[in-house]
């Protein structure tokens, strides 16, 4: 794809970028109350016993890697094993998924959906990748703006960074990674 403009490998490559969303049976919140603490009012919610409904808690991008439904994303986007994973191809096509592997190493894991025919991407090999080289950013921004492209360059090669999760404060050395100016979103 080295030599097609960036309008042509966004034609090429969106299709196979999907939707991540990620969802669980969490308790029914039917209200709020207040609840004196320390001097201050504290909101409190009001959850009604026993009744449970699916709650989007998450999401990001990955793309699809066969024709039969193989996925690659980010482990970080995958990484509640009591979560349901949602996969959106087009508005249309939904898939529940199944977490195959998770590598918190590399940040990566590959995702199984029942499905055939589905757009797909080719993996290429990352180690002809050179400094300097033009690169495309595609994914679903935010989970909510579907085919974000931006473009940039290679900044460097074979990164290292320390990865802190906000909500569980657990962190992970993350190495081999590909430092581009691309603007991503969270």
């Amino acid at each position: 794809m080295q030599n097609l403009s960036i309008v042509e490998v966004a034609k090429k490559v969106c299709p196979a970028v999907i939707t991540i969303v990620v969802s669980k049976d969490l308790p029914k919140v039917e209200g709020f109350y207040m609840l004196p603490f320390g001097g201050e009012n504290v909101m409190m919610p009001k959850v009604k016993n026993g009744k449970k409904e699916a709650v989007k808690i998450g999401g990001g991008s990955g793309f699809i890697i066969s024709q039969d439904g193989f996925i690659l994303t980010s482990k970080h986007v995958v990484e509640d094993p009591e979560a349901d994973y949602t996969i959106i191809v087009e508005p249309t096509q939904k898939y529940q998924a199944k977490i195959l592997a998770r590598d918190p190493i590399n940040d990566v894991a590959v995702l199984k959906v029942d499905a055939k025919n589905l757009p797909y991407l080719e993996l290429a090999d990352s180690n002809k990748i050179e400094l300097g080289q033009e690169v495309l950013a595609v994914g679903n921004a935010l989970g909510e703006f579907h085919d974000t492209v931006s473009a940039g360059i290679v900044s460097g090669l074979s990164r290292f960074i320390q990865a802190t999760n906000n909500f569980t404060k657990q962190a992970e050395r993350l190495r081999g990674l590909i430092q581009t100016d691309a603007a991503i979103n969270p």
